[in-house]
């Protein structure tokens, strides 16, 4: 079977990831991350000039090689996708601290939204047309914030909860934040 050529970033943070099983994100120095790689120290520097680069990179890379949010187009599905994704946090909390440590940083891409924030949005423009446009950014930054690595991590470190009861503790956010819009909003839940 002939394997793919992969570009140097992405061997970059496949081998920081593969070095995240070993240690933590502030123990990889640039120089470990380059013999790992087989590349040059400065090739590294080339690629992401700061750890803050890098780690935004890698939680990227992270998320959509581990942690890949399943569709949903219901609130019911949103939930059901957001469990599974509680769940595999859980299964790798190494990666999952990397995606929460980097969503607490100043961004350092030019990126656009996530893909959660916009298929959050495209689901709040099916479930509940009659959203005005300020509740609608409120309830999509609720919604993601509480889906988010972050949420999990401080739930997880900060109260020793596992999935399930991350899970239930999601749920019930998602419920607060819902219980405030008004009723004819909702075209289906």
């Amino acid at each position: 079977m002939k394997q793919e050529p992969v570009d140097t970033a992405t061997a970059i943070l496949a081998s920081a990831a593969v070095l995240l099983r070993q240690h933590t994100f502030d123990d990889i120095s640039y120089r470990a991350l380059a013999d790992e790689v087989g590349i040059s120290e400065r090739t590294i520097y080339r690629q992401y000039p700061t750890r803050a680069h890098l780690l935004a990179a890698l939680s990227n890379w992270i998320e959509q090689a581990h942690f890949p949010l399943p569709p949903f187009v219901t609130l019911a599905d949103f939930r059901a996708a957001v469990h599974e994704r509680f769940r595999a946090f859980d299964a790798s909390p190494a990666y999952a601290y990397v995606s929460a440590r980097a969503s607490a940083i100043s961004p350092t891409l030019d990126a656009e939204p996530a893909y959660i924030t916009r298929a959050i949005k495209a689901m709040l423009d099916v479930a509940a047309p009659t959203l005005n446009r300020r509740d609608r950014q409120r309830v999509a930054a609720s919604l993601r914030y509480f889906s988010s690595a972050m949420f999990w991590a401080r739930l997880r470190t900060g109260f020793d909860l596992d999935a399930d009861e991350i899970c239930d503790a999601f749920d019930r956010a998602v419920g607060t934040v819902l219980a405030r819009l008004p009723d004819p909003t909702w075209a289906e839940l």
